[in-house]
């Protein structure tokens, strides 16, 4: 089940990518911009502003799950809709859309060869990305099995809130990891992302142990997880996996809010905030002076 594939990525790994964003995930930070990720569901989703009261959906769907409500603003039940996709033939606005699509790797495969030839002048190549594609390891496995055939370049971007066992088999047809640290205190980890850290920080010695080169992405919160305290444990971390460690910043931003509304979600996030490029310059700092590469990303 996947949501989306994006070509001429440059910020999902090495040079010139594919990337493939699996649906679904075991986290639920209170940030995620991608909000479409989460569930493993395929989603309907509405742009209103598009809308133009015509009432073709409310004809042809199903589950008599759509309607408009006292203002004239179209609505669904979703406890109802069951994402057939008979609203959206007939919509000639394209106000609707499916998040979510059930594809074979050999579908997938076909759209990341057509671009062989910028991987190999890039040192480019096929990222899966997500929601979480530990979730679909065995889709994983294929794709990235076959595209070692033929000499295409395999990177994983993971949360590492995974079963160990599929992500050692993923990993056996990987060649660069994108590794998520999201806090190190494993109780505030639980209230920012619903799920405890101890599997993650288990599975990041894996990958460590493997030798795969790795750049640790952390998606930098003002007072979250920018506290010296959160980022003298990462560095203690990093130092103990005995492997040259690249960190790269993600600041917090609000991107994702729109993809919200569009799936009648609440959004999670409205209290955090940026940190200042200040701020950012000085963790930046704390760890290159401890030896540790970093950038800061967005």
């Amino acid at each position: 089940m996947i949501f989306n594939i994006q070509k001429f990525s440059v910020h999902d790994g090495p040079g010139i990518r594919t990337t493939v964003f699996m649906k679904g995930c075991p986290l639920h930070c209170r940030w995620c911009a991608n909000a479409e990720s989460m569930n493993p569901n395929p989603e309907l989703g509405v742009i209103r502003s598009r809308c133009t009261k015509c009432g073709k959906c409310i004809e042809v769907c199903p589950e008599e799950a759509i309607f408009f409500d006292a203002y004239d603003v179209i609505q669904f039940n979703r406890n109802k809709c069951t994402a057939c996709g008979e609203c959206i033939a007939v919509c000639p606005t394209d106000t609707l859309t499916i998040y979510g699509k059930q594809v074979t790797f050999e579908y997938v495969f076909k759209e990341v060869i057509k671009d062989k030839v910028f991987y190999e002048g890039s040192s480019g190549g096929v990222t899966v990305s997500g929601g979480e594609p530990l979730l679909q390891a065995d889709f994983v496995v294929s794709l990235f099995q076959k595209c070692h055939e033929q000499g295409i370049h395999t990177c994983l971007d993971t949360c590492g809130y995974a079963d160990p066992e599929d992500l050692k088999e993923v990993l056996a047809f990987t060649d660069y990891v994108l590794y998520d640290i999201k806090h190190m205190d494993t109780d505030t980890h639980r209230q920012l992302t619903g799920v405890a850290n101890d599997l993650i920080l288990d599975n990041v010695r894996i990958v460590a142990k493997k030798g795969i080169p790795i750049i640790y992405r952390i998606p930098l919160i003002k007072n979250v997880n920018d506290t010296m305290n959160n980022i003298t444990n990462t560095i203690r971390l990093l130092k103990s996996l005995n492997n040259y460690a690249i960190v790269e910043l993600l600041p917090y931003h609000r991107l994702g809010v729109g993809k919200y509304q569009i799936l009648d979600k609440p959004y999670p996030g409205v209290e955090y905030q940026t940190p200042t490029e200040m701020e950012l310059e000085k963790i930046k700092k704390v760890f290159e002076d401890n030896s540790i590469t970093c950038s800061i990303g967005g």
